[in-house]
């Protein structure tokens, strides 16, 4: 009988029996009462849920979908929440807005993207529609689904929108994905035009399904400190998911891994895909990636793209883009 292991470890019969019990036990309280913060929401309507969902449709222009999602909310309703979390976190540079504004596509022009449909079934299933100041502390923490699509995908999915963005932005160069764990994103950038595309992952885990079959097994630091005689990758676009460094301890300071390989880079454009809140597992202790990459690399990197991504249920999914050097437009001015 096989196990998959994440946040818990669960059998396939374990799960399929948490998802029978629809919301009983609490397995569905995702949501704090506005009026009662120590008690769970009554679960969104059906409605809110495909609101959420068709804002990283292919079919939908994003942005469009997401105004729409906030404009036919109600009054301080829980979709109301999670609209406006998802629009003020949202961030395209002014200079790159109409170059990196993604139109909507039928269908059968659209890559085909599994984790989205399998993502989609759980978000209809647990009955959750994004995001919100309402989620953060919720009394659930996740379920068992969560192990089962992170052994056949990985940690975070990949939208349409997003990957189209990376395309735009490495301009035919080629982007290292590092730490790509099962390869998902790296078959999905090369799905939508990226052929150069290198998975990069020091292969700890061993018991995930593997979506390419060229990963270099590599420490992370060094295969980028060893890039082209050592010029630490100034030509690639390095891509960085979910960087776990919540508690996580190198070099004798906590998220020591994920400040190394922001050191060791040397190129332009540094994407980084993780949690938008401050939850400290993909961002560093008490801020979000965005914030303490403007901490402490403010006169050097320039946050260009922040956009959020579907997020399993209880979670808070962004990618981030930071470019710096003649790559990198001018910073726009941010208020406190």
């Amino acid at each position: 009988m096989y196990v998959y292991h994440a946040h818990l470890s669960v059998t396939l019969a374990q799960i399929q029996h948490a998802v029978s019990l629809g919301a009983a036990n609490h397995l569905h309280a995702w949501y704090r009462d506005p009026d009662t913060p120590s008690d769970p929401a009554p679960p969104p309507p059906r409605a809110d849920v495909d609101a959420y969902l068709s804002i990283f449709d292919p079919s939908t222009a994003t942005s469009n979908a997401l105004k729409a999602f906030a404009s036919n909310a109600k009054k301080l309703s829980l979709r109301a929440h999670v609209a406006a979390n998802l629009s003020s976190k949202r961030f395209l540079h002014p200079a790159l807005l109409t170059k990196l504004t993604v139109p909507k596509r039928k269908p059968a022009a659209a890559p085909a993207n599994p984790y989205l449909t399998f993502l989609s079934w759980a978000c209809r299933e647990l009955e959750w529609c994004g995001p919100s100041d309402l989620s953060e502390g919720a009394p659930v923490t996740s379920h068992p689904v969560l192990p089962l699509l992170m052994h056949h995908f990985g940690c975070v999915c990949p939208t349409f929108e997003a990957l189209e963005m990376l395309k735009v932005l490495a301009a035919e160069r080629e982007v290292i994905d590092m730490g790509s764990g099962s390869g998902y994103w790296t078959f999905m950038l090369r799905l939508h035009g990226v052929a150069a595309c290198t998975p990069v992952d020091n292969a700890q885990s061993s018991w995930r399904v593997m979506w390419v079959d060229d990963t270099q097994v590599a420490d992370g630091v060094k295969f980028i400190s060893s890039q082209t005689g050592g010029d630490g990758a100034a030509d690639a676009v390095r891509l960085l998911v979910y960087p776990i460094v919540g508690g996580g301890v190198a070099g004798g300071e906590v998220g020591g891994f994920t400040r190394s390989l922001v050191k060791a880079y040397k190129g332009d454009t540094l994407v980084v895909v993780g949690t938008q809140n401050r939850n400290g597992y993909t961002g560093f202790r008490g801020q979000s990636m965005d914030e303490y990459m403007a901490r402490e690399h403010g006169g050097e990197w320039t946050k260009v793209v922040q956009v959020p991504l579907l997020s399993f249920p209880g979670k808070d999914e962004a990618m981030f883009v930071f470019q710096r050097g003649e790559r990198a437009p001018p910073p726009v001015a941010v208020e406190e």
